[in-house]
């Protein structure tokens, strides 16, 4: 009998149910994952993916606090737990990054302050949490084509990267959002010539990424020695990290004053006040616009980048879902800016080397470490950041992004990739892409069942 089964091409052994009932949830099984999930791979390697999304992590953050009086030391201390506690779940480099349309509306128009800003952030992770613990985040994840996905991720990681060559060629005023000049000066602490010696410098350092890696190995392993020692300490650097450092070091250079007005300790915290109105306009002019965005890229892109880069680790939309909606159900009272993740910024930190938890809970202790002495404080320093050099950590992580669309096996499925992610740069809306693709997805599966092709196969289910 046990031979006839194992002979039966549709049978399958139960091995995930084996190892699930032979590993108890027991607490020493816990603190063994947590300790497995957040240790470093290599620390210098982790140390430089750290850095690798705060391109776009500062800008937003900084403008925030200039054009809407955000607190600051209170961000940097409840996002600083989000990725220590996010790390040590999902046991790779899953970033915390501010909610974009929420952050664009309250930059743009002065009577969306922060209650309207919180009570935006409340309610869009209200309806992600409730759609991750009723399991229909997972059903959405598990019905959209995979050409749709990879037009969203293409589309978000060229608008990074578009958007990194504005904050690299004009200077910009991140309280106005708005360039304050046609072009940046060659020449100076945050300068064009400082923008392309880093940009050149990571591109030495980290090159294509892995698969150029690999190349060198091979090269290296001549009969030149010396080339091949130099070549190993150059391509091990932590290009990111020092490129980060030599921005902290120029902001000083550029404002000593502001160190010297440094006020240490944590800004006070306390329970914002909505108003009904606020409650009102932050659900209509900040969640409206943001849901979709969250859905899309905070979820259903980071599920599926989460599964390209990193196979063996076990990530669902629903446990995305729900982690986005607590971070913000919680700290959002407080006055913490409004958080989710971002397919961006784990593609940017995979670039620069993070390839476990740890990476993401060494940048959230500095982050709290920051927020409890310097507290608001670092406003200071941050508006004297060379923001050049910001742009060109963001423009690495959205060529990374826009990368993982490199697998579409067929003209059809790069028609539909390339028309989501033309609809969503041009209209400015993901949502409208994504309507788009689904759209034209439907039409083509439909034009092949004409050809005697099962209906199967309407929805491309390659998500795991």
């Amino acid at each position: 009998m046990e031979s006839t089964l194992q002979e039966n091409p549709h049978f399958q052994a139960p091995e995930m149910s084996t190892d699930r009932q032979s590993t108890p949830n027991t607490p020493a099984n816990f603190m063994g994952k947590l300790k497995e999930n957040l240790v470093f791979r290599s620390k210098w390697a982790e140390l430089n993916g750290a850095m690798g999304d705060l391109g776009t992590y500062i800008p937003i953050v900084l403008a925030l606090t200039l054009a809407s009086d955000l607190n600051l030391g209170t961000t940097l201390i409840f996002t600083g737990v989000y990725n220590f506690v996010t790390g040590a779940i999902y046991g790779v480099p899953m970033p915390v990054q501010p909610m974009k349309s929420i952050a664009a509306v309250a930059i743009s128009n002065p009577d969306f302050g922060i209650p309207e800003v919180m009570a935006a952030g409340i309610c869009t992770a209200g309806i992600l949490f409730l759609l991750g613990v009723t399991g229909l985040m997972q059903l959405v994840y598990r019905l959209i084509p995979i050409s749709v996905v990879r037009g969203i991720q293409l589309a978000q990681g060229l608008s990074f990267a578009m958007t990194a060559v504005k904050y690299i060629q004009n200077v910009q005023d991140f309280a106005k959002s708005k360039k304050t000049s046609p072009k940046r000066d060659w020449l100076g602490l945050d300068g064009l010539l400082l923008a392309l010696i880093c940009a050149i410098f990571i591109i030495i350092v980290n090159g294509a990424g892995e698969d150029q890696n690999e190349n060198q190995e091979i090269y290296e392993t001549g009969n030149d020695r010396r080339r091949k020692r130099l070549n190993k300490i150059i391509f091990s650097l932590p290009s990111a990290f020092l490129i980060f450092l030599l921005g902290v070091v120029l902001a000083i250079i550029r404002g000593p004053k502001a160190v010297k007005g440094f006020k240490f300790g944590p800004s006070p915290i306390e329970i914002v006040k909505i108003s009904k109105n606020s409650w009102k306009q932050g659900f209509i002019k900040g969640t409206i616009p943001q849901l979709p965005l969250s859905i899309l890229n905070s979820v259903i892109a980071v599920c599926k980048l989460s599964t390209d880069l990193f196979p063996e680790r076990e990530m669902t939309a629903t446990s995305v879902s729900v982690t986005v909606g607590l971070m913000n159900l919680i700290g959002c009272w407080f006055g913490a800016m409004p958080c989710c993740h971002g397919a961006g910024g784990l593609a940017g930190q995979y670039k620069f080397g993070g390839r476990s938890g740890g990476c993401v809970a060494l940048l959230g202790v500095a982050k709290l470490v920051l927020g409890l002495v310097l507290g608001s404080s670092m406003v200071k320093v941050l508006t004297q950041f060379p923001v050049g050099v910001l742009g060109v950590l963001l423009l690495f992580a959205g060529i990374e992004l826009a990368m993982c669309s490199r697998d579409m096996n067929s003209k059809e499925e790069s028609f539909v990739m390339l028309l989501c992610t033309a609809v969503s740069l041009v209209g400015s809306s993901a949502a409208l892409g994504f309507l788009c693709g689904i759209v034209v997805h439907l039409f083509l599966k439909m034009r092949n069942m004409g050809d005697g092709n099962s209906c199967d196969g309407v929805w491309f289910s390659r998500n795991p």
